[in-house]
């Protein structure tokens, strides 16, 4: 089980599929209600992340990253597009990064 921290506050879940856009995440169709999403951690495997703000993802991106903010994570199967900087073990696809990028494979 994944567990998603905003601001303090714990989304236990099973997610696949993960957006976060309009202060609401919306995991696999179902939609939680948070405050303010400007900086999210996620801990646990996920498919993909769509996010208004900086992510942190301590697990594997199966698919895509797509943030406003900086991403920080392991590894990620498919692309990471990012407004800030991108900071990853390793990622298989194509970086669009708005700041810098360090991949250490």
């Amino acid at each position: 089980m994944n567990s998603i921290n905003i601001n303090g506050i714990d989304v236990k879940c099973n997610g696949g599929n993960i957006v976060i856009r309009n202060n609401k995440i919306t995991i696999d169709g179902n939609v939680i209600d948070c405050g303010n999403t400007s900086e999210v951690h996620i801990v646990g495997d996920v498919n993909n992340i769509n996010c208004t703000g900086s992510v942190k993802v301590e697990g594997n991106v199966k698919g895509s990253i797509d943030a406003d903010g900086s991403v920080i994570c392991y590894d990620v199967g498919g692309n990471v597009d990012a407004g800030g900087s991108v900071t990853a073990k390793n990622i298989i696809g194509d970086i669009d990064a708005g700041g810098s990028v360090s991949v250490r494979k």
